[in-house]
């Protein structure tokens, strides 16, 4: 009888292991009952909020949030403020979980935090951020073009590199096409495993791309919205891909650059929104990113939909910087291409790539540097009336650099030699 029940004992076992060996086969990500894929996001006023958002399995009902100013007493961390999440379940395919988010709210400007997310007897590590300053206040910013291939084994390199480089960063900033496969959940764990804990510590600013939206149904990622919790101060319908925030005296836009030219609703939308908060701007900078270029890097390749609507307002308000990706190489220019031929714009258009995808690069009119299978990240900085841009290879050399000067009353002055 003994025997008996050790050998059904032994079989259920077996079976168990077996079952998670399958689980851990198809998706090496699975979700459990302590906190992970943690990540920070920009809101609209992030000076004094930050949101994050962490998944679970489904199990997990509750989770929270708890923050306290840094401090190196443990002592102290039995005052932490703790937060309640707002949960959102996910049933996808073979995928239930549970999605957590919160933002955390009445937080003073500048000032140096210790956050950590969980519940019961499974939480995160604490993770240390700083809020955002004042206008004027120097801010210095990560961009990273199209991630989407090679995600954990050759793009973290890069988002670490990044890291080490700028540790201070204010914002870590996303040209779309972040993934291959928009519904493929390993594909967005490797995403999580290769940035790790720098997205718990940098807030950060997702713009979607073409990948981001399912072939099937051409309908975007259902994990977009659960695990992210982005500024919803964009276009009805465009919630979470689409918005602003002020950070420093630099206005940051997201567009959604997917659909434009079979819709003329979100085209629309879209430049009603963008003019508005171009026309009423209180920065002295302001920075947009959206995926699809405005001048394409690739021979075969014209998005005219977004040139002759999105242009003639970046020309008009004086916009400084465009990041884009899309076409997997490099190139960036202040040319202004014009029926009487070429003159110079104030508005620096750069396209970038970070993953392992190339495309070839074709030379064009606009460009002012131009390059091509080599996977880069962005470090930027605003000083006054200075932006310092320096663009690194996955190598860590510095590939491409430029200032811009700000003139009263006149384009933007750019310099490019000497800068180191």
């Amino acid at each position: 009888m003994k025997l008996n029940k050790l050998s059904v004992a032994f079989g259920l076992l077996f079976t168990c292991v077996r079952f998670a060996s399958a689980q851990i086969v198809d998706n090496p990500f699975p979700a459990g009952a302590n906190p992970d894929r943690i990540v920070l996001n920009i809101t609209e006023a992030p000076s004094t909020s930050l949101a994050v958002t962490w998944r679970t399995c489904d199990t997990v009902k509750n989770g929270f949030a708890e923050i306290i100013e840094t401090t190196a007493n443990p002592a102290d961390f039995l005052k932490a403020k703790r937060f309640t999440a707002t949960p959102e379940p996910l049933k996808f395919e073979n995928i239930s979980v549970l999605y957590h988010s919160v933002i955390l709210k009445n937080l003073l400007p500048k000032t140096s935090y210790l956050y950590r997310v969980g519940s019961g007897e499974n939480w995160s590590e604490w993770f240390q951020v700083k809020t955002a300053g004042n206008a004027g206040d120097k801010l210095s910013f990560i961009y990273l073009g199209d991630v989407q291939i090679g995600i954990k084994s050759l793009w973290s390199q890069v988002i670490r590199q990044a890291y080490a480089k700028m540790p201070e960063a204010n914002v870590v900033m996303y040209a779309g096409d972040i993934v291959n496969r928009a519904n493929d959940d390993r594909e967005w764990g490797e995403l999580f495993y290769g940035g790790s804990f720098i997205h718990s510590m940098i807030p950060g600013l997702m713009s979607p791309g073409n990948h981001e939206y399912a072939k099937s149904d051409d309908r975007l990622s259902v994990f977009w919205r659960p695990q992210f919790t982005l500024p919803l101060n964009g276009p009805a319908a465009l919630e979470e891909t689409c918005y602003f925030t002020d950070i420093q005296g630099v206005r940051f836009i997201s567009l959604n650059s997917n659909h434009l030219e079979e819709s003329q609703t979100d085209m629309a939308s879209q430049k009603i929104w963008l003019e508005a908060l171009l026309k009423k701007n209180p920065n002295k900078w302001t920075c947009v990113i959206f995926h699809h270029p405005i001048y394409s890097i690739s021979a075969n390749r014209d998005n005219a939909w977004m040139r002759d609507n999105f242009k003639p307002l970046f020309d008009q308000y004086k916009v400084d910087l465009v990041m884009q990706g899309h076409d997997h190489a490099y190139a960036r220019g202040m040319k202004k291409i014009k029926s009487g031929g070429i003159g110079f714009s104030g508005t620096m258009y750069v396209v970038s790539v970070s993953g392992a995808k190339m495309y070839e690069e074709s030379k064009k009119p606009w460009m002012d540097k131009l390059g091509g299978h080599t996977q880069l990240y962005q470090l930027i900085t605003v000083d006054g009336n200075q932006l310092l841009y320096k663009c690194y290879t996955a190598a860590g050399k510095l590939y491409d650099t430029f200032k811009l000067l700000k003139q009263a009353g006149k384009k933007n002055r750019l310099l490019e030699e000497g800068i180191r």
